[in-house]
């Protein structure tokens, strides 16, 4: 890790600058943002998931490629996994209890990708490498350390490393607070409209329990994928709406999320993107697969398929298919990339989408007031001494999750720190759309605006301003 990083770094002195002074500043942000997460951080040490991410063998499945070429990469890949695999169970010295048990099942799912046709021998020794992988975990989660914080400064450095800002977790935390009581106010004035008469969770935790089950959440998808699609056309709020997505069951190694969206990258030749469901495992308690169903009521349903489709993630992906270079097409800011979905959610109340139906404007509320807890968990977890226990509880408290759902939004804070990126990429858009408006007056239009940030791809939060022209 340090001669990759030494290398990295002598690029960055010796390299030249890019000629588009954009570009060059991105780039900057995600050197700089790589030194900081792995030599002053050294992530690799514990986070779980930079590991499973390069031995996941899932990404063949979709269809980028012919078949025959999707496979032989699939046999090189899993040809690697006991060198990957072993690096992986070194550098992990650092794995705490809770992020080994909120990520072991993702880990053991790694093994369904293993294709039945690979040759004897390679299967043997990666099958091998991931029984050492699986053990090492499962040994984690029992031996581990039981606190997974990364520190306040830690997290500060990481968030603010990645895009390109100093930040003040006093002052996110405030920021949090403030858009929770705004998105309360939504919310109950959402639910008015359905029953004045009750408290707005209430409310909202009984339309929850109205929802396909597990048999039909596939299908329900594809239904709001479709209507999102059109809508978002149809108002013309993205600069493209181009290209297919398809909607499936989620890969089982990457089932520690409920839904995700997984595209037809840059650079690639034209081909499907996939939006993923992960319905509750057959083998759960009713009362567990119950709470995990109700993400995907007809009223939580919608605004999830909004985000993850369009004018969320599907739609971004097609713009960052056309975006100028490979800094922009691939170095993708993280807060961007989310807030720009959650942005979408509220984005399509303020069009009227299903506006006869105060139902999705509920379940947009709901959505982003999980989204806000996370940025509370995420700071209560790594600076503020929260436990698991504790933040699942917040989530039962201020959200409509309750259960096995509320939990795993919990567990995700400790392997996934940032995952507070959500509220405060959507906060620093609105923001932005504003100094747009007063900038450009009666010029501004939405697709306007959005173009504008599409246009550099995926920005980091602290060159935003570029997209309306600022310095």
């Amino acid at each position: 890790m340090r001669a990759g990083l030494s290398r990295l770094g002598s690029a960055a002195r010796t390299g030249g600058r890019l000629s588009d002074p954009y570009d060059e500043s991105h780039l900057a942000v995600f050197e700089i943002a790589a030194a900081v997460q792995l030599r002053d951080l050294e992530m690799h040490r514990r986070d779980l998931l930079l590991h499973l991410d390069q031995l996941d063998l899932a990404c063949y499945d979709r269809d980028y490629a012919p078949a025959e070429d999707r496979a032989r990469a699939r046999n090189e890949h899993l040809a690697a996994w006991p060198e990957a695999a072993a690096a992986a169970v070194a550098s992990l010295d650092r794995l705490s209890a809770p992020v080994a048990e909120a990520l072991i099942g993702g880990i053991r799912g790694l093994a369904a990708g293993i294709p039945a046709d690979a040759e004897a021998d390679v299967r043997a020794a990666a099958v091998a490498a991931h029984s050492r992988l699986v053990a090492h975990v499962e040994t984690a989660a029992r031996q581990g350390d039981p606190d997974p914080a990364l520190g306040a400064d830690a997290l500060a450095l990481l968030l603010g490393s990645g895009e390109g800002v100093t930040v003040s977790l006093r002052v996110l935390a405030e920021r949090a607070a403030a858009e929770r009581g705004r998105l309360m106010d939504r919310l109950a004035e959402s639910c008015g409209r359905m029953d004045p008469g009750r408290a707005p969770l209430e409310v909202a935790r009984g339309l929850v329990r109205d929802h396909p089950d597990a048999c039909g959440v596939i299908d329900a998808a594809r239904t709001w994928a479709r209507r999102a699609i059109e809508f978002t056309t149809a108002q013309g709020l993205v600069p493209y709406d181009d290209g297919e997505c398809r909607v499936g069951v989620a890969p089982e190694s990457r089932r520690m999320a409920m839904a995700m969206m997984t595209h037809a990258a840059p650079g690639e030749p034209e081909g499907p993107s996939w939006y993923h469901i992960t319905p509750p495992d057959p083998a759960w308690p009713a009362a567990d697969a119950e709470a995990w169903l109700q993400v995907f009521s007809e009223t939580t349903l919608p605004a999830l398929t909004v985000h993850e489709v369009a004018p969320g993630h599907f739609s971004h992906g097609r713009a960052r298919r056309r975006a100028a270079g490979q800094v922009r097409q691939i170095l993708h800011s993280g807060a961007f990339v989310e807030g720009w979905a959650h942005y979408a959610e509220e984005l399509c109340v303020e069009q009227g989408f299903c506006e006869e139906d105060p139902r999705f404007a509920i379940g947009v509320w709901l959505q982003a007031l999980v989204r806000v807890t996370r940025l509370t968990c995420a700071i209560g977890v790594h600076a503020e001494g929260m436990t698991v226990e504790e933040a699942a509880r917040r989530f039962a408290s201020d959200t409509h999750l309750t259960g096995r759902a509320a939990l795993s939004e919990a567990r995700r804070a400790t392997f996934d720190p940032t995952y507070g990126r959500y509220t405060w990429g959507k906060l620093e858009i609105m923001a932005l759309r504003e100094r747009a408006r007063a900038k450009w007056g009666p010029g501004f239009t939405p697709r306007r605006f959005h173009a504008a940030m599409m246009k550099l791809g995926s920005p980091p939060l602290g060159l935003l301003d570029a997209a309306i022209g600022e310095a």
